[in-house]
């Protein structure tokens, strides 16, 4: 079946927050409470499946069986789900990000879920403007999260073929993590084999995003990031 008016980025952020809602960092939440929970008319437990799988494999949540051990994949029945620290983080930038909106009716849950998300401040601070400042970024795991998910969305946008400028995610993340720390931790990401960084070429290549590129250890220049 598939899902009217539910994209990839919008089922996922509601899975994000549905299971924070529901303590899903603190402690396991059964699948079957976590979809009848986002789940609405007539869509099924099972159209998350896909979803859910995607989160795990992106470090943004972890699966365990009923036997306490982790898995890769959602089984069939008695799959427990956590939200990790890096999940967490990811539904805040997602929150947060001025182009991502509720497109159908949500009901009740989702408000009230989003009403406790800003009174704990999971969203961070509102700035003068009014507009949501996103948290800083305090470890690997955070910023892997926040990376995949800038590399997403930025690759999902400008349609870049899977090859995204590293400059262009530097930029989006900021000042949530220092200059020298975003070097240490995207390097990280490709000892890791998230990233392999590409050298290519750069279309209006200027010295400022010459400058916001990275360079690996061995000197080499690299401008393009590509998912492993």
């Amino acid at each position: 079946m598939t899902i009217q008016n539910l994209d990839d980025r919008y089922a996922q952020i509601r899975l994000l927050l549905a299971l924070w809602y529901l303590g899903g960092l603190e402690a396991g939440v059964k699948k079957s409470e976590l979809t009848d929970w986002v789940k609405r008319g007539k869509e099924k437990a099972g159209d998350y499946t896909t979803y859910l799988d995607t989160l795990a494999a992106q470090g943004a949540i972890t699966l365990t069986n009923q036997a306490g051990k982790t898995i890769e994949q959602v089984a069939k029945n008695g799959t427990l789900i956590s939200l990790t620290v890096a999940g967490k983080s990811a539904l805040s930038v997602g929150l947060a990000d001025a182009g991502f909106q509720f497109a159908t009716n949500v009901g009740c849950k989702v408000p009230n879920a989003l009403l406790k998300w800003i009174r704990e401040g999971g969203s961070g601070v509102v700035g003068g403007t009014g507009e949501a400042i996103a948290p800083k970024i305090s470890t690997y795991e955070e910023f892997k999260a926040v990376a995949l998910e800038v590399y997403d969305q930025l690759n999902r946008e400008y349609n870049l073929g899977n090859l995204v400028p590293i400059y262009q995610i530097r930029r989006e993340i900021g000042d949530r993590v220092a200059r020298s720390q975003f070097d240490q931790w995207l390097l990280e990401t490709q000892a890791n084999e998230v990233f392999q960084f590409i050298t290519g070429g750069v279309a209006d290549l200027t010295p400022d995003k010459e400058k916001d590129s990275i360079t690996t250890e061995l000197g080499g220049l690299r401008y393009y990031a590509k998912l492993l």
